[in-house]
């Protein structure tokens, strides 16, 4: 009978994410020139110089409005690395794991950043590196049991969570939960990754003591888990800027759905990182605010409340009085490489109004001297496109078509 009732609430569960994914209910639009579809508000900018001055009074709207402010200026600590695996993949790289701290005393919050490094020919320039969030630890992601699970906590086997981390992998793609490291191996590219829920447990009332107890740290007044997640990745690069054998010119940052949102707000914030591949974003990420489709700012506002600054709140059902908007987002990430991942039934992110925002970003990478989104519609993937839309069938998750897509756009950008 436990076990019976055990399955249930896994059915239940899984049941739940079905339904407020939208998976498979539907199709994304993929008309994109209605006028009333148009990313508001216009870009103004007409010259680099223009646009240049105007991005920081655009970052202070964007943590005004929605992910509160940088928590630049909190400590990093980076503790000791060790060598987790010598002859990682069967001899192909080294595994090694470093805990870094944010903040001191009480309040600080400790990760451990796992890295998988390819052995590379002896007088081989350094590796650039991709740095991925995920939703999972590093034993699950890096598949070995020679890592930590947390600051403190060894991995006892690399398991998918039972049957609920089954069927969820089963839902959302293999990739939901685990890193393509040979592949990136075989690209002579280093991998590393940490667990957010680490940094700001991704639970709204856990999350809000947490972020509570950062900003008793000095000047920090940041707000919301996207910050603080984004941070994470600002983190790592601190870390790797001190390594040798990275190329610190190609750092490259990986998130899936929230954790997709994170990563645009990191680069959007950190210049050190030279591309981004915000896979399926959503509202809050590269989705415009204003969109009539898919999740909406309300839903996501109200039941993520620690995602977003409070201010947030008070656009949930006026989107319309948003001073700003996605589009903005993504144009702050110009001339930088940047992947939007999408799926054509997983409308809960809103694909259409992605491109949309994409499309219109792209008059800020043409100040820099590019096309931006070179495209004729969401199903025109163009790797090699510095705004990078890629569609495929399907709905919400992370399966070995996207990876494709993401390796595709990574051997146009970095010449693999």
């Amino acid at each position: 009978m436990c076990f019976r009732s055990f399955q249930l609430f896994w059915l239940a569960a899984v049941v739940g994410l079905v339904s407020c994914t939208q998976l498979g209910l539907r199709h994304a639009s993929l008309n994109t020139t209605r006028p009333e579809n148009a990313a508001m508000p216009a870009i103004a900018a007409t010259s680099l110089s223009e646009w240049e001055a105007g991005k920081p009074a655009l970052r202070a709207q964007f943590a005004e409005y929605v992910y509160g402010t940088w928590p630049e200026g909190l400590a990093v600590t980076i503790g000791e690395t060790r060598i987790a695996d010598a002859n990682y993949l069967d001899g192909r790289g080294v595994l090694e794991e470093t805990e870094i701290t944010l903040g001191r005393g009480a309040g600080a919050r400790r990760f451990m950043l796992a890295m998988a490094l390819p052995n590379l020919p002896e007088g081989a320039p350094p590796a650039p590196i991709i740095i991925g969030q995920t939703f999972s630890d590093n034993c699950l992601v890096f598949r070995s049991t020679a890592l930590h699970r947390r600051v403190g906590e060894p991995c006892e086997k690399a398991r998918t969570g039972g049957f609920g981390g089954w069927a969820l992998i089963q839902i959302l793609g293999r990739y939901i939960a685990r890193a393509p490291i040979d592949r990136y191996f075989d690209r002579g590219v280093a991998y590393a990754n940490f667990y957010a829920s680490e940094i700001v447990p991704d639970r709204p009332r856990a999350g809000a003591e947490v972020m509570a107890a950062l900003r008793q740290q000095p000047g920090i007044t940041a707000s919301s888990a996207l910050s603080f997640w984004g941070y994470g990745y600002s983190a790592a690069i601190d870390l790797l800027e001190r390594d040798g054998r990275i190329d610190t010119t190609r750092i490259g940052i990986w998130g899936h759905s929230r954790h997709g949102k994170s990563a645009l707000v990191a680069a959007a914030w950190d210049d050190r990182i030279g591309l981004v591949m915000a896979h399926q974003s959503g509202f809050g990420g590269s989705a415009l605010s204003r969109s009539k489709t898919g999740e909406r700012i309300d839903r996501v506002a109200q039941t993520y409340p620690h995602w977003f600054t409070p201010a947030f709140q008070d656009f949930a059902k006026a989107p319309g009085n948003l001073p700003l908007d996605q589009h903005q987002l993504l144009a702050l990430l110009a001339p930088r490489p940047v992947f939007l991942g999408n799926g054509r039934r997983d409308v809960w992110s809103d694909p259409n109004s992605t491109y949309r925002a994409a499309q219109a970003a792209s008059v800020v990478y043409g100040l820099y001297g590019s096309d931006g989104l070179a495209q004729t519609g969401l199903r025109d993937f163009n790797p090699a496109a510095d705004l990078s839309f890629h569609m495929r069938a399907g709905a919400h998750g992370t399966t070995p078509e996207d990876v494709a897509a993401l390796f595709a756009f990574l051997d146009a950008h970095w010449g693999l």
